[in-house]
């Protein structure tokens, strides 16, 4: 799943906009909208999307083993 779609699924889950969190996250919509046609979200952007929408983002790499590599 992109983070295109998982960002459209949280606004869903949180019963906003794509716009309204673009603008909790000090952007403007036709910006972010952009970020998102180009998937170039860093990984600090998506944490600081998850604090302004009352979540958390946790990235990880899972190894066979069940080990995570996180960030």
């Amino acid at each position: 799943m992109s983070v295109s779609e998982q960002l459209k699924i949280l606004c869903v889950k949180l019963d906003i906009s794509v716009a309204e969190l673009a603008r909790l996250f000090g952007r403007s919509p036709q910006a972010f909208s952009q970020k998102m046609k180009r998937e170039s979200f860093t990984v600090n952007e998506l944490k600081e999307i998850a604090e302004v929408a009352g979540c958390k983002y946790v990235g990880s790499f899972e190894l066979p083993n069940g080990e995570k590599v996180e960030y």
